[in-house]
């Protein structure tokens, strides 16, 4: 989701007179990992802020030059301290037991997708996007007939 999904998903949510607040999904705007895209000379570079995860727990595809970074995990039960026990501990609030996300990206005619790599340190996953030469316009020339 970028931020102009996020705005068009604001105005949908309007009722037909125009005078109904909309609704704001809070969880979905909040849980969409934020992403930087970077252009140099030579290529594209996207970061996104994955904490936490893996390369295992994260998913990239491209198809039809649209590029989708997704991730579902769930998180897994924690062993119990030491003399802690079932029935002496439980749970109060409970909110990292799982996680799904997905976000797609157009990538521009000139990005070499033969040649895409991806990263993951720290909890940030980087995706290089080299950029392929351009052929310049062929010159037709005309005869005369």
């Amino acid at each position: 989701m970028n931020e102009l999904t996020l705005f068009n998903d604001l105005f949908d949510d309007f009722e037909d007179d125009g005078y109904t607040l909309p609704s704001f999904n809070f969880k979905k705007a909040f849980s969409t990992p934020k992403v930087d895209v970077k252009e140099s000379k030579d290529k594209y570079s996207l970061k996104m802020d994955l904490p936490g995860k893996t390369d295992k727990d994260i998913d990239i595809k491209l198809l039809n030059n649209i590029l989708t970074i997704s991730s579902e995990s769930e998180v897994k039960d924690q062993k119990e301290e030491k003399g802690e026990t079932k029935e002496s501990a439980k749970y109060l609030i409970r909110e990292r037991r799982y996680s799904k996300f997905s976000r797609s990206f157009s990538l521009p005619e000139d990005v070499d997708n033969e040649k895409l790599a991806a990263t993951v340190k720290n909890g940030v996953l980087t995706i290089n996007m080299p950029k392929k030469a351009i052929t310049a316009p062929k010159q037709i020339t005309i005869t005369c007939a």
